[in-house]
């Protein structure tokens, strides 16, 4: 037998803040350089990735990525520090949770 779980961060009022699915879209921002890309890696449409991207801004009250100009790149997304910041908090918790979830499925199964 096999437990599963899903993790999310939420406000107090139940707005999802950010989960499974921004993790994954900002890991594919940070591995396309840009939101387009993205989207394309992710089979879905920009619309949707970008809607996505900005509800978690306006919730969490702060950018996720922002504009990268380097080396000419025209369209292109990095995450912000608190982008990064958020993608690893989630990460630590996700990871903690699969330990402790292996740990009970040894224990009861």
């Amino acid at each position: 037998m096999k437990i599963h779980f899903k993790v999310w961060f939420e406000k107090n009022d139940s707005q999802v803040l950010f989960g499974e699915g921004r993790l994954q879209l900002l890991q594919a921002i940070v591995d396309q350089g840009s939101l387009a890309q993205a989207a394309k890696k992710m089979e879905m449409s920009y619309r949707a990735a970008w809607g996505r991207l900005k509800a978690s801004e306006d919730r969490l009250g702060f950018p996720l990525t922002e504009k990268d100009v380097a080396l000419g790149k025209r369209g292109g997304l990095r995450l912000t520090a608190q982008g990064r910041e958020m993608l690893e908090k989630y990460r630590t918790v996700h990871q903690a949770l699969e330990q402790l979830v292996a740990q009970l499925e040894k224990k009861l199964f």
